[in-house]
């Protein structure tokens, strides 16, 4: 009888471990399935995402494309600096104009002066101050002598962004003629004389700072030399 008790009990005991080996596998290979199975979800989650969130709607499509039509229309101009200016120049007259006409926003033309002159004074500049250098004579000075190697003036302000800044600010402030609270009442002729002695001013201290770094604003080109021309008479041919 304690045989055959054992026995049912060895049986038990080995029926019990295989069926947990059994729950034991069959988890494993479930929770393998699931980990395969999560690469193939995880794109449809993002695409999910992406088509609620991520994707952008009509308006940003919109503003997109206009970005890059301006973008081009930019590039395009690049070469064409006369023209540019030409155009700049037309919309300060037509700004000024609007501005005498309407006998106000003055504050917002002072504010525009300033930022053009901020503007003329980078453009003027070297990208590299001398006056930060060890030597003074490793700045980016054009040379003054015959035979000095030839370095190209390098501006802290490109033309085109110059430029291009210089007609924002312009359409900016037209953009603010038409809005009552930018015409801030002032006593404008107090304006047009601080603008004309900071413009003394900042231009006497640029100046300055030319003259004692040695340094010219203004690149025209790589300078060529002739050789002398050759003055001796040809031989008279014989006949």
């Amino acid at each position: 009888v304690i045989d055959v008790l054992c026995g049912r009990l060895r049986w038990s005991g080995a029926l019990v471990l295989t069926e947990a080996l059994t729950c034991s596998l069959s988890s494993r290979s479930a929770s393998q399935s699931d980990t395969a199975a999560l690469p193939d979800r995880m794109p449809e989650g993002d695409s999910a995402g992406e088509s609620i969130h991520g994707k952008p709607s009509a308006i940003g499509n919109f503003f997109k494309r206009l970005g890059q039509i301006y973008q081009s229309w930019l590039d395009k101009s690049t070469p064409f600096s006369a023209v540019r200016w030409a155009v700049t120049l037309i919309l300060t007259a037509v700004y000024m104009i609007r501005v005498y006409i309407l006998q106000g926003w003055y504050i917002v033309t002072y504010a525009l002066g300033i930022y053009h002159l901020n503007l003329f004074i980078a453009f003027l500049s070297p990208k590299v101050d001398p006056s930060l250098l060890d030597d003074p004579d490793e700045g980016p000075a054009l040379p003054t002598k015959q035979n000095e190697e030839f370095r190209p003036f390098i501006r802290r302000l490109p033309e085109f962004k110059f430029w291009h800044s210089a007609t924002k600010g312009i359409v900016i402030a037209m953009i603010c003629t038409f809005f009552e609270a930018f015409n801030v009442p002032v006593f404008w002729p107090i304006l047009v004389m601080y603008f004309i002695m900071l413009f003394c001013i900042t231009m006497k201290r640029q100046i300055k700072h030319m003259i004692k770094y040695r340094y010219l604003p203004f690149t025209h080109g790589k300078r060529t030399y002739r050789g002398k021309d050759d003055t001796g008479k040809p031989f008279a041919k014989e006949t």
